[in-house]
C-alpha cells in the first residue's frame, strides 16, 4: 500500500512537506518552513503528528527555506537519517539554515526585550546547534542518476531550473511491476531565465505532485537585458547611486550576471558593483563554485570571470558596509532584504532615498506590509529605525526576474506529459491552483488540489 499526506504547502505557497508511505517505509520529501501570515507561521512551533524518529528519509528539491527550512526543528525531534539533495542544494541550504537560526534568535530576542510575547521567555523555533545538526546530515547526490532511498522506494534528481541546484525528484515503488511511478515537481523554474538552465521535461509518471505558484498569471512581457539597460542607463544620468534590492540567494547572482552582460556588451557603463551581504557572499562563493551548472546565453563575457572582475565588490564586513554607504557617483549596490523588511538595506534606504538623483530597484513581487511594498505603492515616506524618512529617490522595478514558470510555462512544461493518473496541485494559494486545475482538465489531465493534513492512497 502506498499513500501521500500532505504536511505543507496545500492551499498555500508555503512550508513545502509531501510524506510518502509505501508499507512500513516512510519517506518526506521537502521540508519546509510556513512563512507569510501568522496564522501559517504558527504551524511551525507544531510537531508533526508522527514520531520524526518514524521517518526513514527525506528528500530536499532545492535550499529556499519553504523547502529546507523546518530541518533542524525536524532533527531536534527525533530526525536522524540522511537527507539527500543536489551537491549545489547542499551548499545553498548550509547558508540559509544557519541564517535562519541566527533570524530566529534574533527575533526571540526582540520580543524578549519589548515584551510582546505569551512566551516567558520567547525562545526561537531552533538554533544555531539545531541547524548544524541538520547540516550534517545532508548528503549530495548525483543528479540524473538513480539511488535506493529506502526499499522499495528509489529516485533520481533532475534540473527543474528553479535556482542553482534545484531538482523535480522522480520516484519509482520498485515492489511492484511495473514501479509506480511519482513525480514531485518542487519549485518548477522559467524557461530563459538567467543563470539557470531551462526546465527538463517532466517524465511520464502516475502521479504529478506540481506547483502552482503562477497558476493563475503571467510574467511580463519584453527583454529582461533591455529594460534593465534603459533603468541603469537613465539612473547614471540622475547623476545619483543605483541601490538595488534583492534576495540573497539566487536573485543577488543573477543581476551580477546581467550587469556583467551590459557592461561588456557596452550597453551600459563599467561602474563599481557593490554586493553588500554576508549571507549574499555566500551564496556567490557556492555560484562561482558550480560555475559549470550556469546557463549563460544572455551575454558571452569574453572569459571574463562573472564573480571576479576588477569592478565588482564582495562587502562582508559591517565597516566595509559603512564605507559602502559613503560611496557618491554611479555605482551599484546590491544589498538585501529583498523586500527591505531587515537587513544592511535599511541604511542604504535611510541615506539615498530622500535625494532625487538617487534610483532603488524593486527585484519582484512585494509583500502588503513591507517597505517594498509601500515603495512600490508610491508612498511618500517609509519608516526605518523609528524615523519617517521622505520618499525622492526614483523608483525602478525590474521586470522578468521571478523564479518561478507562471501559467504559460507551467502548461508549456507539461506540454509532452502523458496525462497521470492524478495530479495533484500544491504550493499555490487557492484561485492560483484552481486557475491551474480547470486548463489541466481541459488538456485531460485529472487534478485535486489537496488541503493541508489530507491523505490519499495511491496506485488504488
Amino acid at each position: 500500500m502506498a499513500q501521500l499526506t500532505f504536511h505543507g504547502a496545500a492551499e498555500t505557497v508555503t512550508g513545502s512537506k509531501y510524506l510518502l508511505e509505501v508499507d512500513s517505509t516512510r519517506v518526506m520529501i521537502d521540508c519546509g518552513l510556513f512563512q507569510g501570515h501568522k496564522s501559517l507561521r504558527l504551524r511551525n512551533w507544531d510537531n508533526l503528528p508522527l514520531p520524526a524518529s518514524s521517518i526513514d528519509r527525506v528528500l530536499l528539491t532545492h535550499a529556499h527555506l519553504d523547502h529546507v527550512g523546518y530541518l533542524p526543528r525536524l532533527v531536534a525531534q527525533g530526525y536522524h537519517h540522511p537527507v539527500y539533495c543536489s551537491a549545489a542544494t547542499r551548499k545553498l541550504a548550509e547558508i540559509i539554515l544557519l541564517d535562519s537560526a541566527k533570524n530566529q534568535k534574533r527575533d526571540a530576542a526582540y520580543f524578549n526585550r519589548k515584551g510582546i510575547s505569551k512566551h516567558k521567555p520567547a525562545l526561537p523555533l531552533y538554533d544555531t546547534h539545531d541547524a548544524r545538526r541538520a547540516i550534517r546530515q545532508l548528503k549530495a547526490v548525483p543528479t540524473d542518476e538513480w539511488f535506493c532511498v529506502h526499499e522499495p522506494v528509489w529516485a533520481r534528481m533532475i534540473d527543474v531550473g528553479h535556482l542553482l541546484g534545484s531538482c523535480m525528484i522522480e520516484i519509482e515503488i520498485r515492489n511492484q511491476d511495473p514501479p509506480l511511478r511519482i513525480l514531485f515537481s518542487g519549485d518548477v523554474g522559467r524557461y530563459d531565465a538567467p543563470l539557470y538552465h531551462d526546465p527538463s521535461p517532466p517524465p511520464p509518471c502516475d502521479y504529478l505532485i506540481c506547483e502552482s505558484t503562477y497558476g493563475n498569471r503571467l510574467h511580463p512581457e519584453g527583454d529582461l537585458l533591455d529594460a534593465l539597460q534603459s533603468e541603469v542607463n537613465a539612473a547614471i544620468e540622475r547623476g545619483g547611486g543605483i541601490l538595488m534590492a534583492s534576495f540573497a540567494v539566487g536573485r543577488s547572482q543573477q543581476l551580477i550576471y546581467l550587469l556583467q552582460v551590459l557592461m561588456h556588451a557596452g550597453r551600459i557603463p563599467k561602474i563599481p558593483v557593490y554586493l553588500d551581504s554576508p549571507m549574499s557572499v555566500a551564496a556567490t562563493e557556492v555560484f562561482e563554485r558550480f560555475h559549470l551548472d550556469h546557463d549563460l546565453a544572455e551575454g558571452d563575457l569574453g572569459g571574463e570571470d562573472i564573480w571576479d572582475a576588477g569592478h565588482i565588490h564582495m562587502v562582508k564586513t559591517t565597516r566595509e558596509s559603512q564605507k559602502v554607504n559613503q560611496v557618491k557617483g554611479p555605482a551599484v549596490i546590491i544589498s538585501s532584504s529583498g523586500m527591505m523588511t531587515g537587513g544592511r538595506i535599511l541604511f542604504h534606504l535611510k541615506r539615498r532615498l530622500p535625494d532625487p538623483k538617487n534610483t532603488v530597484f524593486l527585484g519582484g513581487y512585494m509583500v502588503p506590509g513591507t517597505r517594498g511594498r509601500a515603495l512600490k505603492d508610491g508612498k511618500s515616506t517609509i519608516r526605518i529605525h523609528g524615523a519617517d524618512i521622505p520618499v525622492k529617490a526614483h523608483i525602478a522595478t525590474i521586470p522578468g526576474l521571478s523564479g518561478h514558470a507562471d501559467q504559460r510555462q507551467l502548461l508549456h512544461w507539461l506540454e509532452g506529459m502523458p496525462p497521470p493518473r492524478q495530479v495533484f496541485l500544491t504550493h499555490g494559494e487557492v484561485d492560483s491552483a484552481e486557475a491551474l486545475a480547470q486548463l489541466l482538465e481541459q488538456r485531460g489531465f485529472r487534478t485535486t488540489i489537496p488541503k493541508l493534513g489530507e491523505t490519499i492512497p495511491l496506485g488504488t
